[in-house]
């Protein structure tokens, strides 16, 4: 691995920490984006059954928000339960825009990487390409730099897109989860909002 490294030469260092960085919001992003903890199974009815048995309290609310981002969507409904219904609809919306800024967190920064890495190892091949014309004399070419700089080129250009393939597949992945994630929170806050206004039973 080092042997790559040393032939693929600096360029190489900036798309791999770029590598890291991609692993790791990935990961942090696998594990945040479960179904089970951002939109609970269940938890809708769970709320009204606790509604209907002591009304809003104190505790009922902190619970809710501490329990999942479709929690802090209910509990932000709930917490307005005796205002109209635009005023209730209007306080969960503020919520869900809140909720989904943060569940989009990071896919920013894992977009950015997954569009860069093919012009980081574009780059990379262009300093391979440059050392390769540096290796032209009057008196012949180097064969020893000549294979460098191909191995430069050939390597960055490689690695870049190694980067950005999963990086672009896993950012539209996310995107399409918390798409899914925010209209399911939706439906269930609209749900909610019918109960408390009597329109559904």
């Amino acid at each position: 691995m080092f042997a790559i490294l040393q032939a693929a030469g600096w360029p190489i260092w900036p798309l791999l920490l770029a590598s890291i960085i991609a692993v790791a919001l990935i990961i942090e992003r696998l594990v945040a984006l479960r179904r089970s903890k951002v939109v609970p199974p269940g938890l809708l009815q769970r709320t009204v059954g606790e509604f209907k048995k002591g009304g809003v309290n104190d505790k009922l609310l902190e619970d809710l928000e501490r329990h999942s981002p479709l929690g802090r969507v209910l509990a932000a409904g709930l917490r307005n339960a005796g205002a109209s219904r635009d005023v209730m609809k209007e306080a969960i919306e503020e919520s869900g825009s809140a909720v989904a800024h943060e569940l989009g967190r990071y896919l920013t920064t894992l977009g950015t990487i997954a569009s860069i890495s093919p012009l980081m190892g574009l780059f990379g091949t262009v300093v391979g390409m440059i050392e390769i014309f540096g290796s032209q004399s009057p008196t012949g070419s180097n064969p020893m730099q000549l294979a460098h700089g191909i191995s430069v080129a050939l390597y960055n250009t490689g690695f870049g897109l190694v980067i950005a393939i999963p990086s672009m597949i896993f950012w539209r992945h996310f995107r399409a989860l918390v798409d899914s994630f925010v209209v399911d929170m939706e439906q269930q806050a609209i749900k909610l909002v019918e109960y408390m206004h009597g329109e559904r039973k």
